[in-house]
């Protein structure tokens, strides 16, 4: 659909559903949001413009034509609606699109003033005062959450119900599905499998509530974002996903978004639920949140090869799978790890050389590109040459370290077979249970490939610092 197409039809829906909506003045597209759309809207009211935002489905598509799992947005919507009743800071909700707008799933809402960025959260010096009490305060928001209504709100029929299992399994499944062996991701669901909570109390769970899903105004929390995965099940879900590493932004020595203490986020819950946290579930839920999310970023990749939005930034959310399997290993099997020291791309005689053409290409958009534009374009920008040096990376390192890996899987599996049936032999193995969680081989197998893995697509990642810790 053309910009000025989706600009008319959008216009129009707004007008005729909000009343003091009088006109689109623009839309511009947002540069966060890689699995919706997201957009800055001005419109023309009685008293002058005024800004909205909307949510959209990735390229405008009907619910039935997306991928992957989760509510759809007209339910998001709903349970931004529920949770706001329930004391928790949203947007008010304008107008949920419907079929004979001709612009897909979404909804337009409240535009808040505010920073939503995690690293700035966990960061930035102007939110230091904010971060003594933010991590009390989510537990405190992640209990009212909890204690949506089901049945009063309409929830209950148009959410799925997950047991901590069917989560687990699901993930696994929806990982098996892609065309990749990742060791990793299977060892860990086995953990996952044999560590299962005994007890739990099935409620309303966000699913996705982490530092870069919701919004400050530099006092509190003004705005959870992003419902898009929510579901009936085990609450300890969300208090483990909050821990995770992913969304501490560096800031590991601080679990609870890279900003608080597990002991804050637990008080706050405790106080207002009622109910005492066990710190042994919630572990098991951010290990669980460091698996869901390696088998997500494959997901990016999986729906930039088949999905609507074939834009730069899905194969590169891909590749950060590794982060979430190094952490993965920190958490389960920690110990020492060897990188590998890679060639000098520089020594070749060939005149350019691949990797001055790749550089060349990768400063341009850094440089060029960036400087000339803004919003989302700008920020794609930026993502394409950070994908430029991931390749730059793998060019010197990656020979290596797959000659390596290769060699310890024939000794592993005992087999000269190449690299990656014995790949593929090891997953088999560990998902049919003939490959013992316990076996020292594998374990020091699996810290050095994820650990090698990393180094190629984010080596300033903070799960490889931690890695790299234990060998002294």
């Amino acid at each position: 659909m053309e910009p000025s197409e989706f600009e008319a039809l959008l216009g129009r829906a707004l007008t005729d559903n909000v009343s003091w909506c009088e006109g689109l003045v623009s839309a511009e597209r947002l540069s966060g949001g890689a699995s919706q759309e997201t957009y800055r809207l001005t419109v023309r009211t009685a008293d002058g413009e005024r800004p909205m935002a909307l949510r959209r489905a990735p390229g405008g598509v009907a619910r039935e034509e997306t991928i992957g799992p989760g509510p759809g947005l007209a339910t998001e919507a709903q349970l931004m609606q529920a949770a706001q009743q329930a004391g928790v800071p949203e947007p008010e909700v304008y107008y949920v699109l419907r079929a004979q707008d001709g612009l897909g799933d979404g909804f337009a809402m409240e535009w808040l003033d505010g920073e939503a960025l995690g690293a700035r959260i966990a960061r930035a010096p102007e939110f230091e005062a904010l971060r003594e009490n933010l991590a009390y305060e989510c537990g405190k928001i992640l209990a009212r959450i909890h204690s949506v209504d089901l049945d009063a709100s309409g929830l209950r029929d148009k959410l799925d119900t997950f047991s901590p299992f069917e989560l687990m399994n699901n993930s696994w499944l929806r990982y098996q599905a892609f065309p990749t062996p990742q060791p990793m991701i299977d060892y860990t669901a086995r953990w996952l499998q044999e560590n299962l909570p005994e007890h739990y109390d099935n409620a309303l769970v966000h699913n996705d509530f982490r530092n870069g899903n919701f919004m400050v105004d530099g006092e509190k929390v003004n705005a959870v974002l992003d419902w898009e995965v929510a579901h009936i099940g085990d609450p300890m879900r969300d208090l483990g996903w909050i821990c995770t590493n992913s969304w501490r932004f560096g800031r590991t020595e601080l679990p609870v978004g890279g900003f608080g203490e597990y002991a804050d986020l637990f008080r706050g819950y405790e106080e207002e639920s009622g109910k005492p946290v066990d710190p042994k579930h919630v572990h098991f839920w951010e290990v669980n949140g460091s698996f869901w999310w390696a088998v997500g970023c494959l997901g990016f990749a999986e729906h930039y090869r088949t999905g609507p939005d074939k834009t730069v930034e899905r194969p590169a959310v891909g590749r950060r799978t590794s982060e979430c399997q190094v952490d993965c290993v920190n958490m389960l099997i920690p110990g020492p790890v060897e990188l590998v020291e890679g060639m000098d791309l520089d020594a070749s005689s060939e005149m350019p050389r691949l990797n001055e053409l790749l550089i060349s290409v990768r400063d341009f958009l850094r440089d060029d590109v960036m400087s000339a534009t803004k919003g989302r374009t700008n920020f794609l920008a930026r993502v394409g040459g950070n994908s430029l040096d991931i390749v730059l990376r793998d060019l010197a390192l990656g020979e290596e370290a797959r000659a390596l890996e290769h060699k310890r899987l024939q000794k592993l599996l005992g087999s000269r077979a190449g690299l990656d049936e014995l790949r593929w032999q090891l997953v088999h193995a560990l998902r049919d249970g003939t490959m013992a969680l316990e076996n020292q081989e594998l374990q020091t197998h699996l810290r050095s490939t994820v650990a090698n893995q990393i180094a190629i697509d984010q080596p300033r990642y903070s799960g490889l610092k931690t890695a790299l810790a234990y060998s002294g």
